[in-house]
């Protein structure tokens, strides 16, 4: 279904559109979750589509899907996104450029499953099966540690594996252990980048976290993710690193990493995987301002109070030491052009993630249950103001908005053409605590 924002009562496909603008104001004033996506270079995996990661699944999974135990350094980055997320969604650009590493021993050909430097970790160990003499054991070995067995005869008798496809034909021979060769990694380009955010349009997802430094892809992300919000009616931010020019909800610009307790510096494009992640789980009930980074004991770099002041006012996520942990300075996106349709509390993330909810939860009810199937008479449009005072009564019921009154805040009208109807709504989303100003006299 179609969605996003209307300026005129003049959409042509049937769909759901939502603008959200705050009440007139001074400027000056105070003003389901978790799943994240993320393009990134691996040197295993599928190359023609999404890898699927489920936090439930991932430490017995994490092998076959990206060539890696989830406990292994090497992808610390991706197990901390998968630590704090639901669902991390993997796109691997340069994989179709991937060349596989393979090895010929005799008449067998192993040829790794995926093109990448990963495949040349594989070997291949062939002995005589202890029961049966006529028998050979093939074994797969990655990073020494076994991962396929299979007992045959013949070389036509061997069964693809998730890691090795073989080929050849005739007898075994023994051999003490032969290494897979050849493998190179894919460079990844412009079109690699587009092709991705063009494979994570067909799923549903929260936030885009970007490790990328390159001002072309985060130009691109910054496009797409404004025409998921505003044309196609997804509401997704994303977290890029060092792009405060932005200036808009839909994007947070991470400004410094963390040092952790065993002394790894991790750089702001390492780190962006756990931030992303941890911004597609907060709940729409939740702020991240002073939420601590697991395993973080300090901020890398060290910004000055004066920094950091610049910072958030540049409209940037900043990370900061406090009492031996990092934590995020404030919840934050990279809005700071102010008009009175976008205040200031459209930079809190926390503000950001009720709306998006609310945009997201509607757009999905209205598109399975409404459209083409409730008349749009009183009865429909009493039936529809119902399932929206129900959703935001639920809002309200988690902390999430606050003052909602169904009788004056809601209402639910005919549209201009015999098929629209125009829904007018007043909400208050609720942030959190961030500044207390106190007053103490002493008599």
């Amino acid at each position: 279904m179609a969605g996003g924002t209307w300026v005129t009562q003049n959409k042509v496909r049937p769909g759901t559109y939502i603008n959200f603008k705050a009440r007139p104001q001074p400027l000056g004033s105070l003003g389901d979750r978790g799943i994240a996506a993320y393009p990134a270079a691996l040197p295993w995996g599928d190359p023609a589509g999404v890898i699927v990661l489920e936090a439930s699944e991932f430490m017995d999974k994490s092998l076959e899907l990206v060539g890696f135990r989830a406990t292994d350094p090497r992808i610390r980055h991706i197990t901390s996104a998968v630590n704090n997320a639901s669902t991390v969604l993997l796109y691997r650009l340069g994989g179709s450029g991937a060349v596989k590493a393979k090895i010929t021993e005799g008449t067998l050909t192993a040829t790794a499953k995926w093109g990448g430097s990963r495949g040349n970790d594989l070997q291949v160990v062939i002995q005589s099966n202890i029961d049966d003499p006529a028998a050979f054991d093939v074994i797969t070995l990655l990073d020494g540690e076994e991962v396929d067995l299979q007992t045959v005869t013949v070389i036509e008798e061997l069964q693809a594996s998730v890691f090795i496809d073989w080929s050849g034909s005739g007898a075994l021979t023994t051999t003490a252990g032969v290494k897979l060769a050849g493998g190179t990694d894919g460079t990844a380009s412009g079109a690699d980048f587009s092709a991705a955010l063009s494979a994570f349009e067909a799923y549903q997802f929260n936030v885009l976290g970007v490790p990328l430094d390159d001002s072309t892809s985060k130009q691109l992300t910054a496009a797409y993710v404004r025409r998921q919000r505003e044309e196609e009616g997804k509401k997704i931010q994303a977290v890029l690193v060092d792009y405060a020019t932005a200036d808009y909800e839909g994007i947070i610009s991470l400004r410094n990493g963390v040092i952790t307790s065993d002394g790894l510096q991790v750089s702001p494009e390492m780190l962006l995987w756990e931030i992303a992640a941890m911004q597609a789980a907060a709940n729409v009930n939740e702020s991240l301002t002073y939420a601590a980074i697991p395993n973080a004991v300090d901020a890398f770099p060290r910004l000055t109070n004066s920094e950091t002041i610049t910072a958030l006012k540049n409209g940037e996520l900043v990370i900061t030491a406090t009492n031996g942990a990092a934590v995020i300075e404030q919840d934050i996106n990279t809005l700071t052009s102010f008009t009175p349709d976008r205040s200031r509390a459209f930079s809190k993330n926390r503000v950001i993630r009720v709306l998006d909810s609310l945009g997201n939860d509607i757009k999905r009810i209205f598109d399975q249950f409404y459209i083409g199937k409730v008349s749009n008479n009183d009865d429909g449009r009493a039936l529809l103001k119902a399932e929206i005072v129900s959703y935001l009564n639920t809002l309200q019921g988690l902390g999430a908005i606050q003052n909602f009154d169904s009788q004056t805040d809601i209402a639910v009208a005919p549209g201009a053409d015999v098929d629209a109807v125009l829904v007018e709504l007043s909400i208050q989303p609720v942030d959190s605590i961030e500044k207390i100003y106190m007053t103490v006299e002493v008599v």
